[in-house]
């Protein structure tokens, strides 16, 4: 979802299981509250809620919100029509999703290569 020029303006995900809607909200460009927001408006958005209600995303998370900032905020879509968007998106994967993941997966094992030079 996320367009190649886009990709370069986000940080790469780092290869970490958890991530804090601090560190969301860094890696995807987003405030926290919004990231709060959208969890109120789709459900695809589940983060894992521990002591105190803290919220702690998975990687696959971390991507669905830059799936819907791209949709919001790049290609014009309100709340609804991303919602809607993202319904029917659920039976198929997204093929740029996919990409972006290969993406990033090539990265981190270039840099793993690179430390085991």
């Amino acid at each position: 979802m996320l367009e190649p020029s886009n990709n370069d303006e986000l940080p790469a995900i780092p290869a970490k299981r958890y991530f804090t809607i601090g560190e969301v909200s860094e890696l995807c460009a987003v405030k926290a509250h919004v990231l709060r927001y959208w969890e109120q408006e789709f459900r695809q958005l589940k983060p894992i809620k521990r002591r105190g209600n803290r919220r702690y995303y998975q990687r696959h998370d971390v991507i669905r919100i830059r799936q819907i900032r791209s949709l919001l905020y790049e290609q014009g879509y309100t709340i609804g029509g991303a919602r809607a968007y993202l319904s029917s998106d659920q039976v198929k994967e997204d093929a740029s999703q996919s990409r972006q993941l290969v993406r990033q997966l090539c990265s981190e094992l270039e840099e793993i290569l690179l430390l085991l030079k």
